[in-house]
C-alpha cells in the first residue's frame, strides 16, 4: 500500500501534465512557385506573339497564337504570311480574332498556316495590321524569324 500511494500521484501527474502540452505546430506549407510567364515571340505594344517564337523550327501545319490589340484587327481578322529564306510568299492567310475584337484591350488570336516544305533552311512570319485604308500612316507589321 504504502507504493500504490505514490504510484496513483504519479500516475495523475503524468496523465496532467499530457492535458497541458501544446499540440506539434503544423508544418509551414510550402510555396507555391509563380509559373513563368509564357515566352513571347514580339515586343511590340500592339501585338504579342505566343508561338511560334524567334527561330523556331516549324512544319506544315504551323499554328500561330497570340494577342493583339483591338485596333490590329478589322473584321475579326489581319493578315499572316510566311516566307522562304528568298522572300518567296509560302502561304498567305489570315489570322481570326477568338474574342470581342471591337476593343483597345488584347483580343487572343489564331492562325493556321498550311505549306509545303521550302528548299530554304530559314524563314519569316508576317503578321500585318489590318489595314483597309491602304494609307501608309495606319501600316504596321511584325517579323518573327524561323526555321525549317
Amino acid at each position: 500500500m504504502k507504493y500504490f500511494l505514490p504510484a496513483v500521484i504519479a500516475s495523475f501527474a503524468l496523465v496532467g501534465a499530457g492535458c497541458f502540452t501544446q499540440p506539434a505546430p503544423a508544418p509551414a506549407p510550402t510555396p507555391t512557385p509563380t509559373p513563368a510567364p509564357a515566352p513571347k515571340a514580339t515586343t511590340d505594344e500592339r501585338i504579342h506573339v505566343t508561338a511560334p517564337v524567334a527561330n523556331q523550327r516549324v512544319m506544315s501545319p504551323l499554328t500561330v497564337t497570340g494577342e493583339a490589340r483591338g485596333s490590329w484587327y478589322f473584321e475579326a481578322s489581319f493578315p499572316v504570311k510566311l516566307l522562304d529564306g528568298n522572300g518567296n510568299v509560302l502561304v498567305q492567310t489570315h489570322a481570326d480574332a477568338q474574342g470581342d475584337w471591337m476593343t483597345n484591350e488584347f483580343v487572343p488570336f489564331k492562325a493556321v498556316l498550311t505549306f509545303s516544305k521550302p528548299l530554304t533552311r530559314t524563314g519569316t512570319l508576317v503578321l500585318e495590321k489590318d489595314n483597309p485604308s491602304d494609307l501608309p500612316q495606319n501600316a504596321a507589321s511584325v517579323t518573327i524569324p524561323v526555321q525549317f
